[in-house]
């Protein structure tokens, strides 16, 4: 095994969009303006979270891990393919490559922890109104988002120690525009079989699981909110919920036909698009979600715009 993968020490040649090399001037204008945007968005709802006392409560506290996740998350990948469409450098370290794995599964799976909590959240908003405040105490807060991070990089531990472990040969050529997964498992040279089990096992866990619990959360809060007789009172309580909800569907759908689907049948040039979405234009999507119809977020905005205005 060790033969296998000391060739490997040279590190990987990125192919990225290289298929489609008259697309890769298009997609690193489009990229840049989605990480420039993502940066922008998710920094300002993590500033405004902390300075404004009115956005001082659960919902906000979860949200500003979730930014932070956000800006990570596309930190870790997008910068190297910025680097990949222009030309400059497709190669990645084997080093590198290990650390860009570890921390896309270890963000990826502190995410999908989160989402869970975050409907906990809403789920005591809806259901539990007249309690909410005994139930979400700033210790028990503090408890769920450590749980997430520990849960989502032991997830990642597992998963990278795995793939690390298994015998890699052939080119040095992987066919994705950072060190995915799937793209990686590709390369191994020996029957694989009893290891990706375990690692589909794992991904199940810290997919399925949480997406299960996320939709048993919706069905109380739809069924309680089915019984409030005021029109108003549905609204905002459907209102609360749904930006969550739509968060929900875009990453959990993009990543579960990603990681979820048999290995025979993945298709990395349709693997690339899908990552493109959950790497970009999920993490840039939720600061606009989150705040579009947030009277909350935009009452924050308008202090803080209206305090510098006054201090010039």
């Amino acid at each position: 095994m060790g033969s296998f993968n000391t060739s490997f020490r040279e590190g990987f040649i990125l192919m990225g969009f290289s298929d489609w090399s008259q697309l890769e001037p298009i997609l690193f204008v489009f990229i840049l303006v989605f990480y420039s945007l993502t940066i922008f968005g998710n920094t300002t709802i993590i500033t405004l979270s902390l300075l404004e006392r009115q956005l001082h409560t659960p919902m906000y506290f979860f949200l500003r891990h979730l930014s932070f996740l956000d800006l990570c998350y596309t930190t870790s990948t997008v910068p190297q393919l910025l680097i990949n469409l222009h030309g400059l450098d497709r190669t990645i370290s084997y080093e590198g490559c290990v650390v860009q794995l570890f921390s896309s599964l270890a963000l990826g799976s502190t995410e999908c922890v989160l989402l869970v909590v975050m409907a906990f959240d809403r789920y005591a908003a809806v259901c539990h109104p007249l309690h909410y405040t005994a139930i979400m105490h700033p210790h028990l807060c503090q408890t769920l988002a450590i749980a997430s991070w520990v849960g989502g990089c032991m997830n990642s531990l597992v998963q990278t120690g795995l793939m690390m472990a298994m015998p890699l040969c052939g080119l040095h050529l992987l066919n994705h525009f950072f060190c995915e997964m799937t793209v990686l498992l590709k390369l191994a040279c020996e029957d694989t079989e009893g290891t990706e089990t375990k690692m589909f096992v794992a991904r199940a866990i810290i997919l399925v699981v949480p997406a299960l619990l996320i939709l048993g959360s919706y069905v109380y809060i739809v069924q309680t909110v089915l019984k409030v007789r005021s029109v108003a009172g549905r609204r905002k309580a459907f209102g609360t919920c749904g930006s969550h909800l739509l968060v929900v569907s875009l990453f959990y759908g993009s990543a579960i036909y990603t990681y979820l689907q048999p290995m025979h049948s993945y298709s990395e040039s349709e693997g690339k698009f899908v990552a493109l979405f959950y790497t970009i234009v999920t993490p840039m999507l939720n600061p606009l979600i989150y705040t579009l119809r947030n009277k909350d977020v935009k009452g924050a905005v308008r202090k803080v715009l209206g305090r510098g205005r006054y201090s010039v």
